[in-house]
């Protein structure tokens, strides 16, 4: 299935354009990074998390104002999966599961009208985030240094190069743009929690993929046509596999906007993160790992 019978864009005609582009986002996230700071989760802060459902729709001013009264008036409190079930996040931590049998105690004190079931309740202490962290950045690290080692032991160190720049950029610019939402939209759920981690580790799986097609359909074509210059060469190669390309990201994007809009709160980040990445996976396959290996090319006056 091709939905595209023959294109002739300049892809690489553009990449000056496109580089502006992407160091501008990255630059404006990278700004929102350093001003607002990493919004980490409790996975990674350590604190005390509680998921109730309650008989009837509860109110969150009754709610803030019984754990107010309790000494808990900074906790967080937004709707989880339907009107009747409610998640409360602090960064507060005490001896086994004070924090959360405080906060249970405050809310059946105080509304006592309200009956309720606890789903979830979780304690994550500061070591385990502190160790938590880490490992999530060794994990993004080390999947970059392997694709690099792939890439270049499957084509070249320079396409290598270039590949892990693209997925550089993805996870630099998708957290930049998830900074900059962050705490915009109430309903839209953007710390920096294990989900968002995998949600980061699957764009550069995702990105990857594309890239290496890419990569694939420029060295066959290399082949066909000897009398080409580079240039030409991935601009015939980026517009064999545009259909391909807009296919495959396409029907992975349908997937990411239902679960984005209908797959409830706590997929809600992933779901995001993941749409904003299989976007920019798309656009960097081109603009960002293929520009990078024609542009250091031309610099080194290397023939194709």
């Amino acid at each position: 299935m091709r939905l595209f019978k023959k294109t002739n864009i300049d892809f690489m005609g553009a990449r000056g354009k496109m580089y502006i582009l992407s160091s501008t986002i990255i630059l404006i996230g990278l700004i929102s990074l350093f001003v607002k700071g990493v919004n980490y989760g409790i996975d990674f802060r350590g604190g005390t998390e509680l998921v109730m459902a309650f008989s009837q729709k509860p109110d969150f001013g009754q709610i803030r104002g019984a754990l107010g009264k309790a000494g808990y008036g900074d906790c967080e409190i937004k709707s989880f999966g339907n009107d009747h079930t409610i998640l409360i996040r602090t960064t507060r931590q005490g001896e086994g599961m004070t924090v959360a049998n405080m906060i249970k105690e405050a809310i059946q004190t105080n509304l006592s009208n309200q009956s309720f079931q606890v789903l979830r309740e979780d304690k994550i202490g500061p070591k385990i985030g502190k160790e938590l962290r880490r490992d999530a950045s060794y994990a993004v690290v080390a999947s970059l240094f392997v694709i690099l080692a792939y890439v270049a032991v499957r084509y070249q160190f320079l396409y290598g190069m270039g590949a892990v720049l693209a997925l550089f950029h993805d996870v630099v610019l998708t957290l930049g743009i998830v900074s900059i939402l962050d705490g915009v939209f109430p309903y839209l759920n953007l710390e920096i929690t294990q989900e968002m981690i995998a949600a980061f580790l699957t764009i550069v799986g995702l990105s990857v993929n594309d890239t290496v097609v890419i990569f694939d359909r420029i060295r066959e074509n290399q082949k066909l046509y000897r009398s080409f210059s580079l240039g030409e060469v991935m601009n015939r190669s980026l517009n064999d596999t545009l259909s391909r390309t807009i296919i495959t990201s396409g029907t992975i994007l349908i997937v990411l906007l239902v679960l984005l809009f209908f797959g409830g709160e706590v997929t809600r980040g992933f779901a995001f993160a993941l749409t904003i990445g299989i976007i920019t996976g798309t656009y960097s396959s081109i603009y960002i790992a293929s520009a990078v290996v024609l542009d250091t090319r031309l610099r080194n006056k290397k023939p194709a």
